[in-house]
């Protein structure tokens, strides 16, 4: 199989922690359980870590987030929806309170930045034309890329339906990114990564 790896992107406005708990993550946490969600979706499969796919999250009140399996211990990786969401909640609030020792845990190391998506999609956009995708339903066929895909080694999806006001704004607009479509059924944003990877595995 031809070397490649999958970098998924998300942005959350909605994310907010003042009011958390771990009795009602959705309600109270400003639906971090569906960024959890895709975190797993796109760094497990089923022999531990998919050391082909990693996943960089943008939050509108805090530091971004990068998951890089070659950077994580698997062993102590939370692996359910629930305990990697108060993973992510103590750790976003161990940033936000500055404190000066990093939030222990039996995670290694998960990658931060103060960069905008916006930032770093044009940094993409600028080193690796052709290979920075944004994934809605009314996007081209992804089955008609295949032979596009197939010669790229570094792949960039934007998961669109997590962040429509984003990609329809004009700054996204003006980047031009091509739009990919998984078909006009909707799926939640972990499904859609899934099934990504899956389209890529097949094709390489």
């Amino acid at each position: 199989m031809k070397n490649y790896s999958i970098t998924f992107l998300i942005k959350s406005d909605t994310v907010n922690l003042d009011h958390y708990t771990i009795k009602d993550i959705p309600g109270s946490s400003g639906r971090l359980d569906v960024i959890s969600r895709c975190i797993l979706s796109a760094l497990l499969n089923e022999n531990g870590f998919d050391n082909n796919s990693q996943i960089w999250v943008y939050f509108k009140n805090y530091k971004n987030l990068q998951f890089d399996p070659h950077k994580l211990n698997y062993e102590g990786f939370p692996k359910t929806e629930l305990l990697l969401s108060d993973y992510i909640v103590n750790l976003l609030k161990s940033r936000e309170n500055c404190e000066n020792k990093p939030y222990e845990n039996s995670i290694d190391s998960i990658g931060e930045g103060d960069s905008s998506i916006l930032e770093t999609l044009r940094y993409i956009n600028r080193k690796k034309k052709r290979n920075l995708y944004v994934l809605k339903e009314t996007g081209s066929p992804f089955s008609k890329a295949i032979e596009e895909l197939t010669s790229i080694s570094d792949l960039y999806f934007i998961i669109g339906n997590q962040c429509e006001d984003f990609i329809n704004s004009e700054a996204f607009l003006n980047l031009n990114i091509p739009e990919l479509s998984l078909g006009t059924k909707s799926y939640l944003a972990s499904q859609v990564v899934r099934l990504v990877k899956l389209n890529i595995q097949k094709i390489l």
